[in-house]
């Protein structure tokens, strides 16, 4: 049996379905069942749990082969990242006492840096479960494609995709859900001592230019990408309800200054199979569904 974190959305879906075509035995870890009932429909096993329970994670972790471990987003986080620190905390008692077979923890591109930011969240989490003697993988994938789905109104609506992704010509390492998910429930599958980490980027790196230019071709109407003025970041971000915006600030600084970045260099990653295109094809087509 293997547990998996977040089945109700693309990442750990995308987890749930690659075991399930293996043929393998899937528990859902979700905090509302209701919500899951088409992945009970598919066979799987349905555990409810609070991650930051650690008593309700251990028993949703309790003799299975592998967890699959996705730590919902916080993007505004508090000073001093608490909630990370107690997310930390829950899982790392919950995997000792649960005592899984291994573990896949989903992290991100520039776990390793030193620089506080909105990724260090995932630093916080990584540090606190490196003492463990379980047998781990730190999964680090790069920028989300799927991101681009706040670009698709704008490039529909005006043709103009606002990017805080800067310089316009720079290209950025990122990955498909698809791929991301294809990639941990095959690690969970293998045999490993010790911790792992393993960094993961799309067939290509992307510029914010060659996004633009991927929703033109799909949408069938000019588009172009203008640069959101860095002075203006922190107003806009206040103005949109952030109480505390420097650690998002300095996550975009880290991708634009080039600071966030793979700890093995573009060389040592692997790569994913899913096209921009791919992805945003998909996004578009979702869209016009709602």
């Amino acid at each position: 049996m293997f547990a998996v974190m977040g089945i109700t959305g693309n990442v750990g879906g995308s987890v749930a379905r690659h075991l399930l075509a293996a043929g393998l035995p899937v528990r859902g870890v979700v905090r509302d069942p209701g919500k899951a009932a088409d992945w009970a429909e598919k066979g799987c096993e349905l555990v409810r749990a609070d991650i930051h329970d650690a008593e309700s994670m251990e028993f949703a972790f309790k003799d299975a082969e592998g967890v699959f471990i996705l730590v919902p987003p916080v993007f505004d986080p508090e000073p001093g990242f608490p909630e990370a620190r107690s997310v930390a905390s829950s899982i790392k008692t919950a995997l000792e006492a649960g005592k899984p077979g291994n573990a896949v923890y989903l992290s991100t591109i520039g776990a390793q840096a030193t620089e506080l930011n909105l990724l260090t969240q995932h630093t916080i989490i990584e540090i606190e479960l490196k003492p463990l003697l379980l047998p781990i993988v730190f999964l680090r994938p790069g920028w989300f494609m799927e991101n681009s789905t706040w670009d698709i109104a704008p490039a529909r609506e005006t043709g103009v995709i606002p990017s805080f992704l800067q310089p316009l010509d720079k290209a950025f390492p990122m990955v498909a859900t698809e791929d991301i998910g294809r990639v941990a429930a095959g690690l969970l599958q293998e045999s490993w001592a010790g911790h792992r980490v393993v960094e993961l980027e799309g067939p290509g790196r992307v510029t914010p230019h060659e996004v633009a230019t991927a929703f033109a071709d799909l949408l069938g109407r000019p588009v172009r990408t203008n640069v959101v003025p860095r002075e203006s970041w922190e107003p806009l971000f206040r103005a949109q309800g952030m109480k505390n915006p420097t650690p998002r600030i300095r996550m975009l600084d880290g991708f634009n200054e080039g600071w966030i970045d793979f700890e093995s260099g573009e060389a040592g990653t692997r790569k994913g199979r899913v096209p921009l295109a791919t992805v945003l094809m998909g996004l578009i087509q979702k869209s016009s569904k709602n």
